[in-house]
């Protein structure tokens, strides 16, 4: 076992760190910003669905975690790990650390990037940087970019839909009861956020775990090109995805339950349906989509269904910036990233 397959391993459960940082408290900052959970509670329920959801979605299809896997050829178009390219596991160890200091910026400033984007963009540039054009598979680069922006509409639509919907039917109903039935309901669309969430961004980086191991030769493929996620596997990424979310979510949880919108507890509840029937469905078909995206936009639904107003757009703008910039940026520093550590190793 060699320094650069350690190195690679370390920076993609680094990179699922990150994820479970930046993109996981997206999932449970509404319950947070209408207080139906506290901060403390709501991570502690969000590191048990992620989990839950890794275990059971990879048991109904793994394809997520095929479609990221497939998206780039690291291996010369070869699938005997004795003659795979020394040099793919440098890049893809470079890939990770681009991916690392991208989302770690993020962070920083308080903006929920998508690690959907910053995992896609990273991968791409240090395939570029191995094998040109010839190594990114563009088939499923057309998948992903489906995934991504029909998620990012249908979230919004779905939750200016779904906020009307339950307007109507409660506009007759006693306030008081209406809170505490919508206040039950915040907590459990919360937790089938963080199940989805699990189901998708778990799957995506398990991919990339497989496929690091099999550049290694500590893996190999199904006859149809695929990958078995071994247990260990699954339950290693979750952990690692829990402890990233309760070491920094709370900045996360702050920009998007928070300081983007202010909502009460029947709009938190249908920011999370809207976004978690997006998830469902995109994990059911296959599609890798971002968690961010669909939540974020969501929630931007809800807000506008009444006012466009209600929504803070100088933080919602800082948000799109950064899902447009991470494409190329990350795709860049990806690539530079890669030359770099073909250089030096």
């Amino acid at each position: 076992m060699n320094i650069a397959f350690i190195s690679s391993i370390a920076l993609v459960l680094g990179v699922v760190f990150v994820n479970g940082w930046t993109d996981a408290p997206n999932a449970i900052g509404s319950a947070v910003g209408t207080r139906a959970l506290t901060p403390r509670t709501a991570i502690l329920m969000a590191v048990a669905c992620n989990f839950l959801g890794v275990l059971l979605m990879t048991a109904v299809s793994s394809e997520v975690a095929d479609t990221i896997s497939g998206m780039v050829d690291l291996t010369g178009n070869t699938s005997d790990a004795m003659s795979i390219p020394d040099n793919a596991i440098i890049v893809l160890t470079a890939a990770m650390f681009a991916i690392v200091v991208w989302a770690t910026g993020a962070w920083w400033f308080g903006i929920p990037t998508s690690e959907s984007h910053s995992l896609i963009a990273g991968l791409t540039g240090g395939a570029l940087a191995l094998g040109g054009f010839e190594a990114v598979n563009a088939q499923a680069w057309i998948k992903v970019g489906i995934g991504l922006g029909v998620s990012s509409v249908l979230g919004f639509f779905l939750g200016v839909v779904l906020v009307r919907i339950i307007e109507r039917i409660v506009r007759y109903s006693n306030r008081f009861l209406a809170e505490r039935v919508f206040h039950k309901l915040q907590v459990a669309a919360a937790a089938l956020m963080a199940f989805l969430h699990g189901a998708q961004d778990g799957q995506k980086f398990m991919g990339v775990f497989m496929l690091a191991l099999f550049l290694n030769g500590s893996a190999s493929k199904a006859a149809d090109g695929t990958f078995v996620i071994p247990l260990w596997v699954m339950v290693l990424c979750s952990l690692v995805m829990g402890l990233g979310t309760m070491v920094g979510g709370k900045r996360i949880i702050k920009t998007v339950g928070i300081d983007m919108v202010k909502m009460r507890t029947y709009q938190g509840f249908a920011s999370d349906l809207a976004a978690s029937t997006c998830l469902l469905i995109a994990s059911l078909t296959g599609l890798p989509v971002s968690t961010t995206h669909t939540k974020t936009t969501a929630v931007m639904g809800v807000a506008a269904s009444r006012r466009v107003s209600s929504v803070d757009w100088a933080i919602a703008r800082e948000m799109v910036w950064a899902w447009v910039l991470t494409f190329p940026g990350c795709g860049l520093l990806g690539f530079a990233m890669a030359k770099l550590f073909l250089f030096l190793f």
